[in-house]
């Protein structure tokens, strides 16, 4: 009884999560692909791909490994051999995510501070090569999560659900192993991002003091600069992306540190008094919710996204008033 609440939360959150964030990525890759918002090509690109990634997070993590193992318990993807290919295209896909979410902030850092390399790198060609690589990469990379698990138990002849193998926690290869995959995503990611984001901001300000001086100078009085404007909304775009994303992965990167500096093992139980249950689980909970926070920050930070967004909740709405009329 003790753990009922929790479990019950559980139940509950993962459904809404996914009732929110399928349809919520889903708008923004048909919005975005319409390119009616006055974004870039390059910059399309980018946030499609990224709507894309998190879409299948959504649906192999929330939707095949929560809710069809809360709801739909002893079904065939409980056999081990699909058990484990669940977990490898989990970890697949939250790696893509992660680092278009790099890919996007190495874009704009260099479209804002290096005007020289913007004609070169900015450009609809490398979006897709850089797009291509990332996901290729980091499906490749996560194949080897593949051989990590080992049947919980069996039962003729079939093996059933996963547990990590002892040699995971005991081998040097694995743990050299999990080293990087956890370095790569998120310890990198993050000071990657924190670094990208600092160098821009200072790139930004000393630029907004000479455009005011300028600007000052030449008309004599402080006046709206529709340039800066535009700036400062890239800007604000730029900095809600890499900023959830760092904030809503912390507890996932703490959880990680806790279990190699302690030495405690990964949880695959349901006990819901152990403290290592609740960190873990509480982790992926933030990580999944990153999959459906990019299109809320494009409804609250960009205007045409918000307009294009009510146009098509508008449309359905008027053909059934017309029905009925």
């Amino acid at each position: 009884m003790h753990g009922l609440p929790k479990g019950l939360v559980f139940a509950i959150y993962y459904p809404v999560l996914a009732a929110i964030g399928i349809p919520a990525n889903l708008a923004v890759i048909v919005i975005l692909s319409r390119g009616r918002c006055g974004l870039s090509r390059c910059i399309t690109y980018y946030l499609v791909s990224m709507a894309v990634t998190d879409l299948l997070v959504i649906f192999i993590a929330v939707i095949l490994n929560r809710i069809a193992v809360i709801y739909f318990p002893g079904s065939f993807l409980d056999i081990t051999p699909a058990c484990s290919l669940r977990g490898a295209l989990y970890f697949a896909g939250i790696d893509s995510s992660v680092w278009l979410t790099v890919a996007f902030t190495f874009d704009r850092f260099i479209a804002i501070c290096c005007k020289k390399l913007k004609i070169k790198h900015c450009t609809e060609r490398t979006a897709v090569r850089v797009i291509g690589t990332v996901c290729t990469l980091s499906y490749s990379k996560n194949t080897f999560m593949y051989f990590v698990y080992e049947p919980l138990y069996i039962n003729e002849n079939i093996p059933w659900f996963c547990s990590i193998k002892l040699t995971f926690y005991t081998s040097p290869a694995w743990a050299a192993y999990e080293w990087i995959h956890r370095l790569l995503t998120p310890c990198l990611p993050f000071i990657l991002l924190l670094m990208l984001n600092a160098l821009t901001i200072r790139h930004i300000l000393a630029a907004s003091r000479a455009r005011r001086r300028l600007r000052a100078h030449s008309n004599g009085m402080n006046q709206s600069d529709p340039e800066m404007e535009k700036r400062r909304n890239s800007i604000v775009l730029l900095f809600t992306i890499s900023g959830s994303f760092i904030l809503l992965y912390l507890l996932h990167f703490i959880n990680f540190l806790y279990v190699r500096i302690a030495r405690v093992s990964y949880f695959s139980g349901s006990n819901f008094s152990q403290t290592n249950f609740i960190l873990e689980e509480s982790g992926y909970m933030l990580q999944f919710l990153s999959s459906c926070i990019n299109p809320f920050i494009y409804t609250g930070t960009q205007s045409q996204f918000r307009a294009q967004l009510k146009k098509g909740v508008k449309y359905p709405m008027s053909l059934v008033v017309k029905l009925f009329k």
